[in-house]
């Protein structure tokens, strides 16, 4: 998401819509997604024109503030006013002028070998739709999700927490919808909170929320929020959270002696974002690829929690500590868990049905699994943390033979 530099967090847990008669969400159904139109060809037509001509005069506006216009800023044509409809982006302002949603189709390079959205394609699309509603703000600077104040104080956003629950996987091809919106975090700091949901019928796939601080760029120190920034953006704040959590898990930390290590790990030129600090996708990816391709065959991750500590470069060499819990070191091995489903044939034993898991309970696995990560670079002494994680899993659906 923008930069991550800090300690953050971000959740994401599924559940239900709550404003399926919002005007701007009716008028999102009258927009072409991609390339599929939903209304007559002429008022899709209207639409764009009146979108087209907003976005034009706000060019000009920004012209005639400036004096010019930069080829870049010509090809960005980022909006100097608030935008309510973005056409292009399937995107619209809801919850009273504040919030954002987007409408996004999971594409074929977005997800796994089981046609579902991957972990690391999930966290790409939060991240986008939060960049795209400072951009429908006209708070947008020349930064990385940077507002015009920010950007006269040298300041960037970085994340610090995250964290991140999935009831359900969006599959290829499945048209979604995402809601982002921003609130106070302290004095200093800004959460923002994300739900994604299925268009076709409103289930609710997860839900995140986030946290996040600024850092002057050239001292890569936190700072304290302007008053000129808490000025632009308070307007736009929400009492709403996506999940609540009264007391955050508390993320231990791992040494040398953990189960698993992965050692001299590089970042690549293509990790790097904006910032030019390594993308927290990235973290993600190192953290789930040390964990045994037995177990990840075989579970899907249900949550994660990040814990942001320091900004990794494209000099850091990385390490990746992972530590199992008791329950995931005997489910490693093979063996079965208390809560596992026996079965016979392929199908669950009658005292199993009579326990009330039957064949409905959607997985044959009750209990979730955890593990917890360290990612760590080599300092001059010892080593730094990057980031603590805590991921959770759950037995993946079984296919039943009835032949």
């Amino acid at each position: 998401m923008a930069s991550l530099c800090c300690p953050a967090s971000c959740s994401i847990r599924c559940s239900n819509r709550d404003h399926p008669h919002d005007p701007n969400k009716q008028k999102l159904n009258n927009i072409k997604v991609h390339g599929t139109s939903t209304m007559p060809t002429a008022k899709v037509d209207l639409l764009s024109q009146t979108v087209g001509a907003a976005t034009a005069l706000t060019s000009v506006s920004s012209i005639a503030e400036n004096g010019h216009i930069t080829k870049e800023q010509l090809r960005q044509n980022i909006p100097t006013k608030k935008q309510f409809v973005d056409p292009y982006r399937q995107g619209l302002i809801v919850e009273g002028g504040v919030g954002y949603s987007q409408t996004v189709v999971i594409r074929s390079y977005e997800v796994g070998p089981d046609k579902t959205a991957t972990l690391e394609s999930i966290l790409n699309l939060l991240q986008e739709t939060a960049l795209n509603h400072v951009w429908m703000s006209g708070l947008l600077g020349n930064g990385f999700g940077a507002t015009h104040g920010m950007m006269r104080n040298n300041l960037i956003w970085v994340v610090s927490r995250m964290q991140v629950q999935l009831d359900y996987y969006p599959i290829w091809g499945e048209v979604v919808e995402i809601d982002t919106w921003v609130g106070a975090s302290g004095k200093n700091g800004m959460r923002r909170d994300w739900l994604i949901r299925s268009h076709a019928t409103g289930q609710i796939f997860a839900r995140a929320t986030s946290t996040w601080v600024m850092m002057n760029q050239q001292t890569r120190r936190l700072s304290k929020m302007p008053e000129e920034v808490r000025a632009e953006i308070s307007p736009w704040f929400i009492e709403k959270q996506a999940i609540k959590e009264d007391v955050p898990e508390k993320i231990v930390k791992l040494d040398d002696k953990a189960k698993y290590v992965n050692s001299n790990l590089k970042p690549k030129r293509s990790d790097l974002d904006m910032n030019h600090h390594v993308n927290n996708v990235k973290y993600v990816r190192w953290m789930l690829e040390t964990i045994p391709d037995q177990f990840l065959e075989s579970h899907q991750l249900s949550s994660i929690i990040l814990e942001y500590r320091r900004e990794c470069g494209s000099s850091d060499i990385v390490q990746s500590l992972c530590e199992p819990d008791e329950a995931a070191i005997l489910n490693e091995g093979g063996q079965q868990q208390p809560n596992e489903i026996k079965l016979l044939n392929g199908f669950p034993m009658a005292s199993e049905i009579l326990d009330g898991h039957g064949l409905l309970n959607g997985s044959f696995h009750k209990g979730t699994l955890g593990y917890t990560h360290v990612l760590q670079t080599k300092g001059d002494r010892k080593y730094e943390e990057i980031v603590r994680g805590r991921t959770k899993w759950r037995t993946k659906h079984s296919a039943i033979s009835f032949t």
